[in-house]
């Protein structure tokens, strides 16, 4: 059995939000339309953990979903070039972690969500995920 990844998504939460997700209980993730993110995307696997970012006036993780189904042509593309995944709500964080405090924290400063502020797909390292998972007043997930 291989190893669970760790991932994290971001949205603009006024378009579709985490507790969106929760609603629809499983739902695709489309519309990734740079082509390291897709790169990312495509690496999913089913039973990868995902860190749901809420971009915008939030700047925030607050929920973690599930990977149910790898990369498929994203429905919304006519082109057939973009990939989609299907996510599953897992759980809502207790307490959201906010971008501020993980720039204010060393161990992230050369993580792609400090350095590179616009990708929006992008993996996390098991030891950074722990430390969210913490942060937000989990264990592991």
């Amino acid at each position: 059995m291989a190893a669970v990844a760790y991932w994290l998504v971001k949205t603009e939460p006024s378009v579709y939000s985490y507790a969106d997700l929760e609603r629809e209980g499983t739902d695709y993730w489309d519309g990734v339309r740079n082509n390291l993110a897709q790169k990312h995307m495509k690496a999913m696997q089913p039973g990868d953990l995902v860190l749901v970012y809420h971009t915008g006036s939030e700047k925030q993780a607050v929920g973690v979903a599930e990977v149910v189904r790898g990369a498929y042509p994203d429905p919304t593309d006519p082109t057939g070039r973009w990939v989609a995944v299907d996510l599953k709500a897992r759980l809502r964080l207790p307490r959201p972690v906010a971008l501020v405090q993980i720039k204010a924290d060393p161990a992230f400063k050369d993580w792609e969500l400090v350095r590179n502020s616009r990708l929006s797909v992008m993996p996390v390292p098991e030891p950074l995920w722990e430390r969210i998972m913490r942060m937000a007043g989990l264990g592991s997930v």
